[in-house]
């Protein structure tokens, strides 16, 4: 019996079979196809939420006066806030005042300009900065006039800046004056005493520690500090008389240290008279647009700021203390 090898033959195919293959392939082309689309889509509505919040937030960070600067091509009164601690590194420090004034009195269509101060005081050494560079730029450019506005308070290094300008004006409930220096601090002497802790500190110079807390203080180093204090305390009324003349009307309690209302500072010649900035750019200016030129912290430093203020708002309402006022 002999056996012959046949060559496989091709399956039929039935009705309806004929092409699926290919139908197969141009679903899974096409299923691809869309998903990419659908990817690129939501990539695109996803690069267009990025790009809109990145504008709100440069908008809601970047300097307010940008566009009082891009705007002030014609006469206006200049603006230059001097508000909080008047420290290094504060919104108050002699930089940011000092940058601010000269930009205003570059300006060739400043008509004048307005201190407006809402300050507790701060630094001798900053406030001093910022009145001396007033009084160069008054003397550099006598055709535009410097007043000073005094807001809720303008008080010791707020005021040494106040008196540098050609006229102070407050607010009938503004409180002014505090001229007077100080030194806080404390002493736990006893405290240690009482629960046996020994103190060991060691300096070269026997009165390298003389504010430490912790050591007593002996009353040589209490005379010393009090005459540093009285000599920038003589400095600070110096100031003040140079720059109010006649005008002071008070006695000596006028450098005690209190502080009074606008009006009565205005009774004992400590300002010119009650009005606010808008007064003032009105009427005494002649200029009623405000452009203001204080000088904001960059970009980064405000959103560092910011950040930092919601990271604490955050952790507040976690600790369930958001509702309650903090202490200063």
């Amino acid at each position: 019996m002999s056996w012959k090898l046949r060559e496989p033959r091709e399956p039929t195919k039935g009705p309806g079979e004929e092409g699926w293959e290919k139908a197969l392939v141009n679903r899974v082309v096409t299923e691809h196809l869309e998903e990419r689309k659908r990817s690129r889509r939501w990539g695109i509505f996803f690069k267009l939420l990025t790009f809109g919040y990145l504008i709100t937030l440069l908008v809601l960070l970047w300097p307010d006066s940008f566009a009082d600067h891009a705007a002030s091509g014609e006469e206006h009164t200049a603006l230059v806030e001097v508000k909080g601690i008047i420290a290094p590194e504060t919104d108050a420090s002699a930089d940011r005042i000092v940058t601010a004034l000269r930009e205003a009195y570059e300006d060739e269509n400043t008509k004048g300009i307005i201190l407006r101060i809402n300050s507790p005081g701060g630094s001798p050494v900053q406030a001093g900065y910022i009145n001396d560079e007033v009084r160069r730029l008054r003397e550099k450019h006598p055709e535009i006039p410097v007043y000073a506005v005094a807001a809720d308070l303008c008080a010791s290094g707020g005021y040494y800046v106040a008196v540098a300008a050609d006229e102070i004006y407050v607010d009938k409930a503004s409180l002014v004056g505090s001229i007077g220096v100080r030194i806080g601090t404390f002493g736990f002497v006893e405290a240690l005493n009482e629960l046996g802790i020994e103190r060991r500190l060691l300096t070269a110079g026997q009165n390298k520690g003389i504010l430490d807390p912790f050591s007593p203080l002996h009353e040589e180093q209490r005379k010393f500090l009090q005459g540093v204090l009285e000599k920038l305390h003589k400095q600070f009324i110096d100031v003040v008389r140079e720059g109010r003349g006649e005008r002071l009307e008070g006695g000596e309690e006028i450098f005690s240290g209190l502080f009074w209302s606008g009006e009565e500072s205005v009774a004992l010649g400590l300002a010119d008279g009650l009005g606010s900035s808008s007064y003032v750019a009105r009427e005494l200016i002649g200029a009623k647009k405000i452009v203001e030129y204080s000088a904001k912290k960059d970009l980064l430093e405000r959103l560092a700021d910011r950040l930092g203020a919601s990271v604490v708002s955050s952790l507040l309402q976690l600790s369930g203390a958001g509702g309650y006022p903090v202490a200063r």
